[in-house]
């Protein structure tokens, strides 16, 4: 793959290198100026963002843009070339790099590879929110088969096909990347959409990296909160939500969803013998105990036998905690395997269940097979490793918790989303 990875070099573009006057430097510099208002005035959360990066001419080292969490580094030339609305789809593609950390994220991944994956997830959430304008003049990575998946699902993808697909028609970097790479500054493959020189480029600590991804994340809790309900992107969204609230473990979010479904009242049937002492007798507390889940296993391949055997105990453990019960219970990949469903009486039966499949993975069978055999649980949990091959299934059909296995930067469109450890 190496050698197809090579390709991806750009050539030094003509306006990289392009002398301009004091005068016409002012004048790309309101331009950009006039970009971050217009964000503002129409995507706040992204203007609130882009006012707090510092504006740098960098355009001895850098071709297009870049940014590093405080700076918005930019070249003369291509901000010139640039129109007003070009230039807030650039500031907002920025701004989304610094948001989902992406080049933080690369680890050993290949850095080519990474650059245009992130450049993906990034211009497929700026088209779908309708910031800003393309740039005409270059063909930038967006394809809408990406749409809702992660850098790291995009990532896969294009490594699965590498070797048999020209990396290098597929588009080009919007900007670049200062990748956290270790072959010198800026890593491996960050000089790829520039002047070539890589010659003051920033290099930053791991402690100021740190900083700067922490102080990223309290901007994005402040302009959340400024721009409003509804006009922050989903998947930002629930990001926002993932750090901000107390982390759960997933025995602990699946037993809260359980009892979640319980409804409770108060009945003389059943005196509350705590207040006997007092001489009075007071109503005490009646669960409905009656709980009715469906649970569906993701047997796709990532998730082993005895991954699946721990959830289910966990899942028997819950239920043996109540008076009565219904679980229906089955495995998919792309199929449904092995339906069962187990009440009060057969508690016993979960544990020999055997867990069957292997295929590929579509969570729309769980979602039609519950329909066609009328099953409405009031509690749907999927145990998966949360790479569906089409959608998420139905979300209006009833309220479902997903327990991903693997990743833990997926988060499910919709329902609640716990990770297994």
């Amino acid at each position: 793959m190496s050698s197809v990875m090579k390709t991806e070099k750009v050539k030094k573009q003509d306006w990289a290198s392009k002398e301009f006057t004091t005068t016409e430097k002012n004048k790309i510099l309101d331009k950009l100026i006039t970009a971050r208002v217009g964000l503002l005035l129409r995507h706040p959360f992204f203007g609130n963002l882009a006012t707090r990066l510092k504006m740098v001419d960098a355009s001895d080292w850098c071709g297009t843009l870049a940014t590093d969490g405080r700076n918005f580094y930019y070249n003369n030339g291509f901000v010139n070339k640039l129109t007003p609305k070009e230039a807030e789809f650039g500031f907002a593609h920025e701004v989304l790099h610094n948001v989902f950390d992406h080049m933080g994220r690369r680890d050993h991944r290949d850095p080519v590879l990474s650059n245009i994956a992130a450049d993906y997830a990034t211009n497929q959430i700026l088209k779908d929110e309708r910031i800003g304008i393309v740039p005409n003049f270059i063909k930038i990575y967006q394809d809408d088969k990406y749409r809702g998946m992660s850098y790291e699902q995009i990532y896969d993808i294009l490594y699965e096909k590498a070797d048999k697909i020209d990396i290098a028609s597929l588009g080009e970097l919007l900007d670049e990347h200062l990748d956290d790479g270790e072959n010198g500054e800026g890593g491996e493959g960050g000089d790829q959409d520039g002047t070539g020189n890589g010659k003051g480029r920033p290099k930053l600590t791991a402690e100021e990296k740190k900083q700067i991804r922490d102080e990223i994340k309290e901007a994005m809790v402040a302009a959340a909160q400024s721009a409003g309900a509804g006009r922050v992107p989903a998947g930002i969204q629930r990001m926002i939500g993932d750090f901000t609230e107390p982390k759960m473990d997933w025995r602990q979010m699946l037993r809260m969803n359980i009892q979640s479904i319980l409804k409770s009242n108060f009945s003389f049937n059943r005196p509350n013998r705590k207040s006997q002492h007092c001489g009075a007798i007071l109503p005490g507390l009646m669960n409905d105990e009656t709980v009715d889940v469906s649970v569906a296993i993701d047997m796709s391949g990532s998730i082993s036998d005895a991954m699946a055997k721990d959830f289910i105990s966990e899942v028997k453990g819950i239920m043996d905690e109540y008076k009565d019960f219904k679980l229906d219970l089955w495995c998919f990949d792309t199929k449904i395997y092995n339906y069962a469903c187990f009440a009060g009486d057969s508690a016993d039966d979960i544990t020999s269940y055997e867990c069957k499949g292997g295929g590929g993975t579509d969570f729309d069978v769980n979602f039609e097979f519950m329909k066609n055999q009328n099953i409405e649980p009031k509690k749907f949990i999927m145990f998966t490793d949360g790479y569906p091959c089409g959608s998420w299934g139905d979300e209006d059909y009833c309220d479902t918790l997903f327990i991903i296995h693997g990743n833990e930067t997926i988060i499910a469109p919709y329902g609640q989303t716990a990770h297994y450890k």
